[in-house]
Parts: structure tokens; C-alpha cells; sequence
């Protein structure tokens, strides 16, 4: 982490996660997929409504596996284990407490959790079956999510990717077993997902105890004070903004599509699910970026993470772009696949394709987040996050449709990524020179 040169060293470390992120996606498109060979278009858009409770578990999930991880990198990288310990350990106790609840909530709150991820009274009945499912696993793919990051904060990508690709595999082979020959429809792919997710819970806490830098134990499990607190606030309230807003996103998306049909609220599923694996290019890359900055923060290489910043930037901008040519030359045939209704694959296609021309700018954003959040720049940070998936996404939603009607909804998205973009541009070059003045300060301090 900090004597390898620093390029090979983001593949290395950000290879594993795209693959695991990569193939995570494809089992959600094949949720997707085998979902829409029932032939419901409100069942389709019913795993789009519950992308908003997926996102809710994510958020604590994220919360805490960020604000430990970058904690217990810093420490890994100043020599401090003992201290990580209590990160990793304190880290995986909450989630299992906080997916409880969430588990508990859920299913009081059930027909509102449906309404306010976009549901219509056609897919109500859908949503709620996928979704109380869901929130039986959720302690499990809280946990599953945090112990992934923190092998991956370790620096230990391969495992981590191992156990996700595992669940992944898993959730491919038992969804269309469980809708189709199993004959449960719907509720068949929310119970193949809890028990991949599951069985990736499992195999994680296998490879922390194996692999993992760090020790697992209850002995190490504290009750935060407020200094550990602040400091998991300062990493985790960037990543819980951030997927609370992509719940917001989707929420705002489909409530917005909803006066145009079922039709338009299962193609703007069908498009952030393919628009996803672009997304997680991005995160894999930033994933294997994030350890290079906390453990160099640690040590105080501070050019070492101004080449890592660059490197990611770049590595985001060509494979995104890569990406983005084959969603917009196979943009109907994409969606047809998920769902071959005319009225999806027409109301998808354009949004699709103006997507694929703004998604590669979405790279400067991202890095810059990973970049800010690993800093401990909470609130530039949860600012930049929330941009793409409310902040400026929200008002363009407001605006665009009321004064372009269906097309508003339609280039919603892309209008916001531009934006975004521009956002992230200078707050990439002010915290690039904080790098600089911190190097400069320490070379004075060293003379």
C-alpha cells in the first residue's frame, strides 16, 4: 500500500471489486430478467419499487462500513491493530442491530415503504411480497455489505470478491428455480435473494476470520463514544447520504414516470439496473482506490495520493466510456431483454442512449467523493454524493417534466450527470491543493 507503484496497484486491488460488483449487478439483472418472463409488466416494475428498500439497507450498511473502514485502514496504515479491531468488530455488531430494526420497521410500515418507492395499486400487490421477503435478509446483506468492504479496506479484494461472486452465482441458479419450478412467482426471487445473501454473509465471516488483517472477537466490540462517533460520522454520513439519495433518485424517478403508466415505471427499472454495471465500474475502481488513500493518510504520502486520484479518474473515464458504447448502439435490444413490452423498450431506449453519452463524465464525481470521504471531508464529501442522486437530481425532476412532459422524465438523468460533473470540478482542484500544502507543510516541519 505504500511502496508499490501506485498504477498496478489500483488494478490490483480495484480488478477483484469490479468483477464482484459486476457480477452482483448481473444477478440483479437476472432478477430482472426472469421476473419479466412472467409476463407482468407491474411485476417488473415491482423490483424497481423495491430498489428503494434495497438502497435503505444499504445506506446503514455503507454508514457503517465506510466510517470504520476508513478508520481501520488509517490505523492499519500507522500501526495501530488494536485499534482497527474495535472498527471491524464494532462495524459488523451495529449492522446486525441496525438490519434488525430495519427488518422490524419495514414490515410495519410495509404498504408505505411501497407507495414511497413508486408503487402504483396495479404493482401493490407484487411490491409487497417482494419486498416483506427482502426484509427478512436484511441483517444479512447489511452484514454482508460491511464485512465486503472491510476485507476489501484490508486490502484483501480477492477474497472479498470470492464470497460475493459466490452469492451471486447462487441468487442466478435459484431465482428462476424458485419462480418458476418452485411455482412461488414474485415472492420466488426475493426468497433466492435472501438466501444468497445469506450464504455470502456466511462465506464473509469464513474470510475475515481466515484472511482478514484484522481479529474477530466480542471482546473487541465497544459502545461508541463520541470520538469514535465523529469519526465514523466523517466516513460513513458521505456513503449513508449517498444511498439514501439513490433510494430518493429512484423514488423521485417513478413517481415521476408514474402519471405515464406501468410501461414507464418498469423502463426506468430496466435502465438503472444496465445503467448499474457502468455504476459499478466506477465504485470498483474507487473500492480499490479508497485503501491506498487511508493507509497513505496514515503514513503521510501525500503524492502518492494525488497519483492514485489521477489514476482513478482516468481508469473511470475509459471503461465507463467503453461501456457506454455498446448501451447506446444495443439500447432496445438491452431493454427488450429484461422486458419485451414496445411501450418499455421505447420509453427506456432514449434514456438509455443519453445516459451512455453522460455516464463517463460521472468518473470526476466519483473519484472526487472516494477521494474527499477517505479524507475526512464529511461535508464536501455528502455534498458532492448527494448531487447526482438528489440534491440536483431532485429539482430537475420538479422542473423538466412539468415544462417537457414524458421527455423530462425521460433526460432527467443525463441533465443531472452534467451538472454533477461541473459541481465536482472544483472541488477536485481545492482538495488537491490541500494535498499539496499538506506535503509542503510536512517537508518544512522535516527541515
Amino acid at each position: 500500500m505504500l511502496e508499490h507503484p501506485v498504477r498496478p496497484l489500483i488494478i490490483s486491488l480495484a480488478a477483484p471489486s469490479i468483477f464482484a460488483n459486476v457480477v452482483t449487478t448481473l444477478y440483479n439483472l437476472a432478477d430482472t430478467f426472469f421476473v419479466g418472463q412472467m409476463g407482468s409488466t407491474s411485476a417488473s416494475a415491482a423490483v424497481g419499487v423495491a430498489f428503494v428498500t434495497s438502497t435503505v439497507i444499504q445506506a446503514m450498511a455503507f454508514y457503517l462500513a465506510q466510517g470504520t473502514g476508513i478508520h481501520m485502514s488509517r490505523c492499519l496504515g500507522a500501526g495501530d491493530t488494536e485499534r482497527a479491531n474495535v472498527f471491524v468488530n464494532t462495524g459488523i455488531a451495529g449492522t446486525v442491530i441496525l438490519g434488525t430494526l430495519i427488518a422490524i420497521l419495514g414490515h410495519l410500515f410495509l404498504d408505505q415503504l411501497c407507495y414511497l418507492g413508486g408503487s402504483t395499486a396495479t404493482i401493490l400487490p407484487y411490491a409487497r411480497t417482494y419486498i416483506s421477503i427482502l426484509l427478512v435478509g436484511a441483517p444479512f446483506i447489511a452484514s454482508g455489505f460491511l464485512m465486503n468492504m472491510q476485507l476489501r479496506f484490508q486490502g484483501e479484494s480477492f477474497y472479498s470478491m470470492l464470497c460475493m461472486v459466490a452469492g451471486a452465482l447462487l441468487n442466478t441458479v435459484l431465482t428462476p428455480v424458485c419462480i418458476f419450478w418452485l411455482d412461488l412467482g414474485i415472492a420466488g426471487s426475493a426468497l433466492a435473494t435472501v438466501i444468497s445473501e445469506a450464504v455470502s454473509f456466511f462465506l464473509l465471516l469464513y474470510e475475515m476470520k481466515r484472511a482478514g488483517i484484522t481479529k474477530l472477537g466480542l471482546r473487541y466490540v465497544r459502545v461508541p463514544d463520541l470520538a469514535m462517533i465523529r469519526q465514523i460520522n466523517n466516513g460513513g454520513v458521505p456513503s449513508f447520504a449517498r444511498q439514501v439519495m439513490l433510494g430518493v433518485a429512484t423514488s423521485l424517478l417513478n413517481n415521476a414516470a408514474a402519471p405515464y403508466g406501468d410501461a414507464a415505471i418498469a423502463g426506468v427499472a430496466v435502465v438503472q439496473r444496465i445503467t448499474s454495471v457502468a455504476n459499478f465500474f466506477q465504485i470498483g475502481i474507487g473500492q480499490g482506490f479508497q485503501p491506498i488513500v487511508g493507509y497513505n493518510l496514515g503514513a503521510k504520502r501525500y503524492a502518492r495520493i494525488r497519483e492514485a486520484y489521477l489514476t482513478a479518474i482516468q481508469a473511470c473515464f475509459v471503461s465507463v466510456a467503453a461501456i457506454g458504447v455498446v448501451t447506446f448502439a444495443f439500447a432496445p435490444q438491452l431493454i427488450a431483454l429484461f422486458r419485451d413490452d414496445p411501450a418499455v423498450v421505447e420509453f427506456g431506449t432514449l434514456i438509455l442512449r443519453l445516459q451512455s453519452f453522460t455516464m463517463p463524465l460521472t468518473g470526476v464525481a466519483m473519484a472526487t467523493n472516494f477521494l474527499l470521504q477517505t479524507s475526512g471531508k464529511m461535508w464536501r464529501a455528502t455534498i458532492l454524493g448527494s448531487c447526482r442522486l438528489g440534491l440536483v437530481l431532485g429539482p430537475v425532476v420538479l422542473v423538466l417534466p412539468q415544462l417537457l412532459g414524458m421527455l423530462g422524465v425521460q433526460i432527467a438523468q443525463p441533465v443531472t450527470d452534467i451538472i454533477t460533473t461541473l459541481i465536482a470540478l472544483p472541488m477536485a482542484i481545492s482538495m488537491l491543493h490541500e494535498l499539496r500544502r499538506e506535503e509542503e507543510a510536512l517537508k518544512e516541519a522535516a527541515d
